[in-house]
């Protein structure tokens, strides 16, 4: 986990807002926003989805370290500490150590399976889109490459599900994506 993020709002594939909303979903790290838009309703946007500090174009480096520093300082006042585990049933993630366990035994994970893993787990209960997931965890290039997909969620699926046959946290929208459910007991076939 970083100490910190420096996130500027004019990001390729997703606007900083939704980064930034999506990493404080599982995650308390201080972050500050950087941006050319000096609006009031974006500066309070970015503030409400989290945002430590906000700070507009064009700015000194002296301004930007000042401001990291006292980021920096109230993280590490007493503040409740960064969400460092995600749990689902019997699947445990570890972020911090990059570990993940069913049922207290870890399973190793290659870096792309532990890559998509980390997108359900900070998107549990909503549903991910083929493109979307492809993106996120191959790049803009596959976003067309539904095989890929299928084929590291049928990995999971063996690592992870009780039944991979029988899935009960990976489950398929057919046509449209997959959910990650955190509450096991449903659907959802290959």
């Amino acid at each position: 986990m970083p100490d910190l993020i420096i996130l500027d709002i004019m990001l390729p594939d997703m606007d900083g807002f939704e980064f930034c909303k999506r990493v404080r979903e599982f995650s308390n790290v201080p972050i500050i926003m950087l941006t050319a838009k000096v609006e009031e309703a974006d500066r309070v946007k970015g503030l409400r989805l989290g945002a430590d500090d906000y700070l507009t174009k064009p700015f000194g480096v002296q301004e930007l370290l000042a401001r990291v520093e006292a980021v920096l300082r109230r993280a590490h006042s007493g503040e409740t500490p960064a969400a460092q585990t995600f749990t689902a049933g019997r699947i445990a993630i570890d972020f911090v150590q990059r570990r993940v366990t069913v049922g207290g035994q870890e399973v190793a994970l290659t870096a792309t399976e532990y890559k998509l893993l980390c997108q359900f787990a900070m998107n549990a209960e909503r549903v991910m889109l083929h493109e979307e997931l492809l993106t996120r965890v191959w790049g803009a290039d596959y976003r067309n490459e539904l095989e890929y997909l299928r084929a590291y969620v049928r990995h999971l699926r063996q690592k992870l599900e009780i039944d991979p046959a029988h899935p009960r946290h990976i489950l398929s929208r057919p046509g449209v994506g997959y959910l990650f459910s955190r509450a096991p007991g449903s659907d959802g076939a290959a």
